[in-house]
């Protein structure tokens, strides 16, 4: 990542917000948000201040999306940005909160499947008692 500085001519290509959006789903709003809160480092602009994202920062992004999506909340994740950023240091305790959200992960998984199979019994149910009042119906189907 960048500290926001201008980016010299030589660089690797770079990407504009509107492309990040594009390719991560995200808003430009929650994009700007990322960089305020401290979840990504102040990202690469060019002479005319505009954005540009270079690969590093887009795996970032999409990890960061992994950890939303797979629930941790926003503190935890800037949290977790802090660590990174602080480096090879915080290796340890960047391990830690990644386990232990892999563990809540999976319980949450495990509830979910428990879930699952008790609607997937509700939906069983509630057919053999449309199938059982339909006249005619085929006892094969």
């Amino acid at each position: 990542m960048t500290s926001g500085q201008p980016l010299p001519q030589d660089r690797e290509p770079t990407l504009t917000i509107a492309q990040v959006v594009e390719r991560t789903g995200l808003s430009h709003d929650t994009l700007r948000y990322y960089e305020r809160a401290g979840l990504i480092e102040r990202v690469g602009r060019t002479t005319g201040n505009q954005r540009r994202y270079q690969a590093a920062d887009l795996a970032w992004l999409e990890f960061l999306l992994r950890l939303r999506e797979t629930g941790m909340s926003i503190a935890d994740m800037e949290r977790f940005a802090r660590l990174r950023a602080e480096g090879d240091a915080t290796v340890a305790d960047r391990l830690e909160m990644l386990r232990e959200h892999r563990a809540e992960l999976a319980d949450r998984i495990r509830t979910l499947r428990r879930n699952a199979v008790a609607l997937d019994d509700k939906i069983d149910h509630y057919r053999r008692l449309l199938h059982e009042r339909q006249p005619g119906t085929d006892d094969l189907t």
